[in-house]
């Protein structure tokens, strides 16, 4: 009898270099072709809160996302390239010096960096969620407020249908209407306007009557959610009166 050698799983990574957070997961592929994580990692690095008024990103921010880096190049140390995905999204996209960060960015973790684009990174997003949950008929809204841009997917199953990436964030906005630290009626009305301008052209491709479920895949909507379910004010999901009343003891405190 001819005994054949089993080929072992392959580890591969995949990195997010995102404008609030860095994040890395680490699977085995198995023969199955399935995917068994085996690490997760996760830095607050805020480097969208590093651009200057020049649009650069200032030493503090790239000393913070280095550090990280160093880190995240232990764990991917001797992965061939083939195994390893590393992304930039919205800071890596309009940082004016973007190109000297990633240089030193590839640098420490021996592996190219791709910096994609507002459209690919929804499109990521929304195939990310698809994969975590399971297939319903209809449409989904699948929303993501990350630090730099705001992506909006409507999608069924697998496939996304309608997606776009707005240039406004956690990280973004905080730094533009709450830099002090006061949550004042004022400001708080301030950024709500400034968002709502931002999501207005798209109001009519996303309005509720395209989609009939709603899903948020952030760690902005998933702190939000923790909040309004541990005072009581949402059993399931995010209802609007809770965030209402988030709003308002915010501003009270």
């Amino acid at each position: 009898m001819k005994i054949t050698k089993q080929k072992l799983a392959e580890t591969v990574a995949a990195i997010d270099l995102g404008s609030n957070s860095f994040h890395m997961i680490v699977a085995k592929l198995e023969s199955s072709g399935t995917l068994s994580i085996i690490d997760r990692l996760r830095e607050s690095v805020r480097l969208g809160g590093g651009l200057d008024s020049n649009g650069a990103i200032d030493n503090a921010a790239q000393e913070r996302a280095f550090t990280c880096l160093e880190s995240f190049a232990q764990r991917i140390r001797g992965l061939p390239h083939t195994a390893v995905r590393i992304a930039g999204t919205n800071t890596l996209r309009v940082a004016s010096n973007a190109q000297l960060f990633v240089d030193r960015a590839e640098d420490i973790l021996k592996h190219p960096i791709e910096i994609i684009a507002g459209r690919e990174e929804a499109r990521l997003i929304y195939l990310g969620v698809a994969h975590g949950l399971a297939t319903k008929d209809g449409n989904r809204l699948v929303i993501d407020i990350g630090g730099g841009s705001t992506e909006l997917i409507i999608g069924q199953g697998m496939q996304p249908i309608r997606r776009e990436s707005l240039y406004t964030g956690c990280v973004s906005a905080n730094k533009r209407f709450f830099a002090d630290g006061k949550l004042t009626e004022a400001a708080m009305l301030a950024a709500e306007t400034d968002a709502a301008l931002v999501l207005l052209p798209q109001a009519t491709d996303f309005k509720n009557g395209q989609w009939s479920e709603a899903i948020g895949c952030s760690g902005t909507i998933k702190a939000i959610a923790n909040v309004v379910h541990e005072q009581g004010w949402c059993k399931n999901g995010i209802s609007y009166k809770s965030l209402l009343n988030l709003r308002k003891t915010l501003i009270d405190a």
